[in-house]
């Protein structure tokens, strides 16, 4: 396996995803196993609750958007969608915030900013 490096907020939110894929679907465990291996040389337990925090908006995101990943939107009045779509753009801006706070905790120089984006 390639020793691939990135910032310890993608690493993190990754691996924030593939637990709670893990959780939802149990068919990805090769994917939270490789994000758990990196993410061990890092004392998480500086960072614990940002780290459950940043599941819980993932998993926000995951209910908000699943029948418009499932091909069910007709289920669902515009009104909804655009309210779904407000909320998840919320959600990102907490994922974020949660990132960069991950790397100051963890001391990462690294730090998502987004301009002239929904999530700013």
């Amino acid at each position: 396996m390639t020793n691939i490096t990135f910032p310890i907020i993608e690493l993190i939110d990754r691996l924030a995803i593939a637990r709670l894929k893990f959780e939802i679907t149990k068919q990805n465990k090769l994917e939270l196993d490789y994000y758990e291996l990196q993410a061990n040389k890092f004392d998480l337990s500086l960072v614990a609750d940002e780290v459950n925090t940043l599941i819980e908006v993932h998993r926000e995101i995951w209910n908000l958007e699943y029948l418009l990943k499932t091909g069910c939107e007709d289920q669902l009045s515009l009104e909804e969608i655009g309210r779904r779509a407000i909320a998840v753009r919320d959600g990102n801006r907490k994922r974020i915030q949660l990132k960069n706070i991950i790397a100051e905790k963890l001391g990462d120089p690294i730090r998502e900013i987004k301009k002239d984006h929904l999530s700013d």
